[in-house]
């Protein structure tokens, strides 16, 4: 969904991101990638809160475990080119707090805190 510059944004930040496209798994199912963030302990990056609200609570209602889901509404950011840096900005605020299990809403940071 979002583009390889925002990947490679957040890697200069020093967080390990990759893009669905980059692992292949572009055209999987909501719960397929799901569990390829599982395995691999990538917290999941979208706009489709709705889809991934719910596979991120039926993996939790079968007894696992994910390390988060990160929504960055469409309302909020912008997947223009300019809207790469304020989206990763946003990722890199969260990037050290505790993810795992929670759905987090993304929200701009203040201008001060840019990569």
């Amino acid at each position: 969904m979002h583009p390889l510059a925002l990947a490679e944004a957040l890697r200069a930040g020093g967080a390990d991101a990759v893009t669905v496209a980059e692992m292949g798994l572009a055209g999987q199912s909501d719960w397929e990638l799901m569990s390829f963030a599982v395995a691999e302990g990538y917290a999941l990056l979208t706009e489709n809160v709705a889809d991934f609200a719910r596979t991120a609570t039926e993996h939790l209602s079968s007894g696992g475990h994910h390390p988060g889901v990160l929504v960055a509404l469409s309302s909020r950011f912008s997947r223009r080119p300019g809207g790469v840096d304020v989206l990763a900005t946003a990722v890199l605020a969260v990037a050290g707090e505790d993810l795992a299990d929670r759905l987090v809403y993304l929200e701009p940071q203040n201008p001060s805190h840019s990569l």
